[in-house]
């Protein structure tokens, strides 16, 4: 069974091997030499000033974002299930909060941030997705939060990368806190989250808040290479063997690689008359519109030997969401695709001719020697 759901990702081989090593006490001077020479792949990967792991899932560390980083007022953009999560994570906390609401397609605008910091002189911190895959969309989040820092470069900028780290290259000059999970581009099992934190953010995190999510006490003791409390050893194992994997590459080669993919991938579907769900698509994946849409899944799986996930809330039975990230080999996207055609064939939508493979052949080895 392919899995092509936008996390957990697929596990490659050689970081399943890594991990499946003899387990090593997390504080001894073993551990500590895995864990150093991993912070430092992990600081070349966020291109930040700081950074920390967390035995938690992604939501544990957008909990731990916002508890830190937060000291008056919130303001949060809520176009899908996770940005929806960050207002209510900053209200169980009884952090007041301004939220910005948009449809599961719609991107944030700059003018409508501006606006809402201009009306409220309290608010200290600004949460959103990079990409919000819950509805396979991505936010000009650069460009929002450079407009932020222009305005008040006080204001904490708390970015989502869940579903973006690793699938393309994000310009954190302006971000304070860029969040990443390890079962999504990263593709590792569930159970770490990372993130990676401008000095800016460091000093305002100060002592701290809170007590397993302090990011004050995981910055001291990461920076002597272990852990506050006990450290998913064999995750943090596994994420130094898949970021020497990447880094044997380059970035840039993986990057031109899932956006090669991407663009595919959403030609492909196009050609065959499916509908991209989002104004502003992610690179992370492709999410369609489709009314049979659980049909569509239900071929795929028992059919044609691929997973691919659904949609939420009132999209549920309407959208399906194609994985694009991680070190996907090209060929099995392109089964993908043309498995899609097929379930079409037999729900009588279109005749099968071929026309999602040779589309995407053509817009993957065009792009790909870009």
């Amino acid at each position: 069974m392919l899995l092509f759901t936008p996390g957990p990702t697929p596990v490659p081989e050689a970081v399943r091997m890594a991990m499946a090593g003899p387990t090593i006490h997390h504080r001894t001077p073993e551990f500590e030499a895995i864990f150093k020479e991993t912070r430092e792949r992990l600081m070349r990967l966020f291109g930040m000033d700081e950074c920390v792991m967390l035995a938690s899932s992604g939501t544990g560390a957008m909990e731990a974002c916002v508890t830190n980083l937060c000291k008056k007022k919130i303001l949060t953009v809520n176009a899908g299930k996770f940005g929806e999560r960050f207002t209510k994570i900053a209200s169980s906390f009884n952090f007041e909060v301004v939220e910005l609401k948009y449809g599961w397609d719609t991107p944030a605008s700059v003018e409508d941030v501006e606006a809402a910091l201009a009306d409220d002189p309290d608010i200290d911190a600004f949460a959103i997705q990079v990409s919000e895959s819950a509805g396979g969309l991505r936010h000009p989040v650069e460009e929002i939060a450079a407009a932020i820092k222009s305005k008040n470069p006080e204001i904490t900028v708390i970015a989502d990368g869940i579903t973006a780290v690793g699938v393309e290259p994000i310009d954190t000059t302006d971000i304070d806190a860029l969040i990443a999970g390890s079962q999504k581009a990263l593709m590792l099992p569930p159970g770490m989250a990372m993130i990676g934190l401008s000095q800016k953010a460091v000093e305002k995190i100060g002592s701290g808040s809170g007590y397993y999510f302090n990011l004050a006490s995981e910055i001291k003791k990461q920076r002597q290479n272990t852990t506050a409390y006990t450290a998913p050893t064999t995750l943090i194992v596994g994420l130094n063997k898949m970021l020497e994997m990447i880094e044997s590459e380059g970035y840039e080669a993986l990057y031109g690689r899932t956006k090669a993919r991407a663009l595919a991938t959403r030609a492909a579907l196009e050609a065959i008359g499916a509908v991209i769900y989002p104004k502003t698509p992610a690179l992370s994946m492709s999410a369609v519109y489709d009314e049979e849409a659980n049909a569509v899944r239900s071929i795929l799986k028992t059919e044609f030997g691929v997973n691919i996930a659904g949609g939420q809330d009132h999209l549920k039975g309407k959208l399906f969401r194609i994985n694009q990230m991680g070190l996907i080999p090209v060929y099995e996207s392109a089964w993908v695709v043309n498995a899609v055609e097929w379930a079409y064939d037999r729900l009588d939508r279109r005749p099968y001719d071929g026309m999602a493979s040779k589309v995407f052949n053509e817009v993957y080895f065009a792009n790909e020697k870009l």
